[in-house]
C-alpha cells in the first residue's frame, strides 16, 4: 500500500490506520530506514527552525515504538512527555510557521484517534514486508535442512536412489513426519519414524508401481 492510498478523504471520515501496523510485536525493531534525501528536501527541514526540526526527527524515530507502530498519540501533554519537554516548549514549537505535526494526520484506530504520517507509515511497511522476507527465507532454510537431514537418513536405510531424488515423496513424508513424529530427529528413534513414514507412502500409492507422484 503506497502512501497516497493513505489520506484522508475530505468529508469521508477519517482514515483507519493501517491494519497490518497494529501489531504491538512490531514496535521491537531497534533499526529503522531512513531516506535522508527526502528529509533533506521537505519543507520542514528548509524552513523550520533548527530545534523544530530536530524535535520532529525524534517524533519521527519515537513513533516507531509506538502501538500502532509508526503513530503519535493525539495529545499534546503525552506527546511532550515523549519528547522530554516541557508543555511550553512543545506549544512553542507548533506555534511556528511550520510545526512538528507538519504532514502528520489523523487516522481512526480502535475507538480514537492517532496522528500518522505518510512517509513514516511507507516506511513501517517496508520494515514489515522486509521483515515477512528475512522470516521467508527462514523458514525456507529450515525446511530444506530438514528434508536434507531426511533424505541422508533414507540413504543411510539403503533406499533407492530414485526415492532419494523424488522431491515430492520427500516432500511428503516430511510432512507426514512433521505430524507424526515427536521430539527432535534423532536416531535410532528418528529411523523408526522413517520406516513407518515409508510403509505409509506404499499404503498410499507414494511408491510403487503407478509411481512415488500420484
Amino acid at each position: 500500500m503506497t502512501a497516497t492510498h493513505l489520506r484522508a478523504v475530505e468529508g469521508a471520515g477519517l482514515t483507519d490506520y493501517p491494519e497490518e501496523l497494529c501489531d504491538p510485536r512490531l514496535t521491537s525493531d531497534y533499526f529503522t530506514m531512513f531516506w535522508h534525501d527526502r528529509w533533506l528536501s521537505s519543507t520542514l527541514h528548509l524552513t523550520a527552525p533548527m530545534a523544530v526540526q530536530g524535535a520532529a526527527l525524534n517524533l519521527f524515530f519515537l513513533s516507531r515504538k509506538q502501538t500502532p507502530v509508526g503513530s503519535l498519540p493525539v495529545d499534546d501533554k503525552v506527546i511532550a512527555r515523549l519528547l522530554r519537554v516541557d508543555l511550553s516548549d512543545w506549544l512553542g514549537w507548533m506555534a511556528q510557521p511550520v510545526t512538528l505535526l507538519h504532514n502528520w494526520r489523523r487516522y481512526e484506530y480502535g475507538e480514537g484517534e492517532v496522528y500518522g504520517h505518510p512517509v513514516v507509515i511507507e516506511v513501517a511497511q517496508d520494515a514489515l514486508q522486509r521483515r515477512e522476507v528475512r522470516k521467508a527465507s527462514v523458514e525456507n532454510k529450515a525446511i530444506y535442512q530438514r528434508q536434507q537431514r531426511l533424505v541422508d537418513v533414507m540413504r543411510d536405510m539403503r533406499c533407492d536412489k530414485a526415492l532419494l531424488a523424488d522431491k515430492v515423496l520427500v516432500e511428503r513424508l516430511d510432512a507426514w513426519l512433521m505430524q507424526n513424529h515427536s521430539g527432535q530427529r534423532r536416531m535410532p528413534q528418528f529411523e523408526a519414524s522413517v520406516t513407518r513414514a515409508l510403509n505409509h507412502a506404499l499404503h498410499q500409492g507414494w511408491i510403487g508401481s503407478k509411481g512415488s507422484r500420484h
